[in-house]
C-alpha cells in the first residue's frame, strides 16, 4: 500500500541559491507586485492598530542593533495585520536633539555655545537641518533590505510645525484632563553645551569616551555603571548559591 504524496503549496526553494539570493529575489518580488500598498490596501476598511516607527536620527548611520529593534516592532505589525487590523506604517525623522548638533559641530570643527553664538544661532539651525539628512538613503536602504515595511510618501519629521503643534496639542489635551502637574527634578547639566541632558543624552555614546559630556559627568557615569554591574553581579551570585542551597 503506497502512501499518497500531499500536494505542494509552495515550490521547492533551490539548493544552489544561497539565503540571500532567494531574500533578494523575494524583495525584488514585493516590489514587482506592489505587495507592500496591497496589503495595506486590503485592510483600509479595517479596524486600526497604529504602532508607529520609533524614528530615527538620519545623521547617523544604521547599525545591526537598529536591525534587531526593529525585527521585533515588526513582529507586532505583522501579527496585527495578520489578525485582521489595519496597521499604517508611516516612517517618520528624528531631526532634532543633542546628537545632531554635536554632529554639526564636529564637522565645523567647533565645540560649546560660545563657537555657537559666533557663527550664528540661525545658521547653525540650517545646518542642522541639511546635516539630519546625511544618510537617509542608507535609512531606506537597510529598511527594505530586512524586509520592514515603511510608507515614505508622507513621513512625520520632528521639526516641522504641523510636528511641533501636534506635540503641544497633546500637552494641552493632558493638561485638560488634569493629568500634568508641576514638580521639581534635578537633571544633569552640560556645561559645555550650555543646557540641561535628558537622561536619553546622558547615556547616549557619540564615541567609546562620549567626549560630548563633561569630563566630570562621563567619570560619574562610568563609575556609575561599574558599581552597578558589581551589584547585579553580587545579586546574581547570591541567587545562584540559594538555588544550589535549595537543593
Amino acid at each position: 500500500m503506497s502512501v499518497a504524496t500531499p500536494p505542494v503549496r509552495f515550490r521547492l526553494l533551490p539548493s544552489e541559491l544561497s539565503g540571500d539570493a532567494l531574500e533578494r529575489e523575494v524583495m525584488e518580488r514585493w516590489t514587482r507586485d506592489g505587495v507592500f500598498a496591497a496589503s495595506q490596501a486590503q485592510r483600509a476598511d479595517s479596524p486600526s492598530w497604529v504602532f508607529y516607527e520609533g524614528p530615527p536620527t538620519a545623521n547617523g548611520k544604521p547599525g545591526i542593533h537598529h536591525v534587531f529593534s526593529r525585527t521585533i516592532k515588526d513582529l507586532f505589525c505583522r501579527h496585527r495585520a495578520m489578525k485582521g487590523f489595519h496597521v499604517p506604517r508611516k516612517a517618520g525623522w528624528d531631526t532634532h536633539g543633542l546628537p545632531v548638533e554635536i554632529e554639526v559641530e564636529k564637522s565645523l570643527g567647533i565645540s560649546g555655545k560660545p563657537d555657537i553664538e559666533r557663527i550664528g544661532v540661525a545658521e547653525f539651525n540650517r545646518l542642522c537641518r541639511e546635516s539630519v539628512w546625511k544618510y537617509k538613503g542608507e535609512w531606506e536602504e537597510v529598511s527594505a533590505r530586512m524586509g520592514y515595511w515603511l510608507d515614505y510618501s508622507d513621513p512625520y519629521i520632528t521639526y516641522t510645525n504641523d510636528y511641533v503643534e501636534s506635540v503641544w496639542w497633546a500637552l494641552k489635551t493632558l493638561h485638560e484632563k488634569g493629568l500634568l502637574y508641576l514638580g521639581h527634578k534635578s537633571v544633569p547639566y552640560c556645561a559645555r553645551c550650555g543646557t540641561a541632558l535628558s537622561s536619553h543624552e546622558l547615556a547616549h555614546r557619540h564615541d567609546s569616551e562620549g567626549e560630548h559630556m563633561p569630563r566630570g559627568v562621563r567619570r560619574r557615569t562610568r563609575q556609575q555603571r561599574l558599581r552597578n554591574e558589581r551589584r547585579r553581579n553580587q545579586q546574581n551570585g547570591a541567587s545562584a548559591r540559594g538555588k544550589t542551597q535549595k537543593f
